[in-house]
């Protein structure tokens, strides 16, 4: 399976403790799917410069991404506001 995703503002709080971004997109085939991230990289060797500057584009999330996981998982986090 192959997946595009896009970066939210949206970050939650994961059992009270790891920060996730609520990144959405969709699969090859056109499904729509929502992911809560905790941790991306690339490789320590690679030129992380036009990585990092691609990382810090977000756009707001959709109320799909608002409601997609249950929010028992989550707590908000008041420093990350959406």
């Amino acid at each position: 399976m192959k997946i595009t995703l896009e970066s939210t503002s949206r970050v939650v709080l994961i059992n009270d403790r790891v920060p996730a971004r609520i990144w959405e997109g969709h699969t090859e085939s056109g499904i729509a799917v929502h992911c809560a991230i905790t941790r991306i990289a690339i490789h320590n060797a690679a030129d992380a410069s036009q990585f990092e500057a691609e990382l810090i584009e977000m756009k707001p999330p959709s109320a799909a991404a608002q409601e997609c996981f249950p929010m028992r998982m989550f707590i908000e986090d008041s420093e990350y506001p959406d």
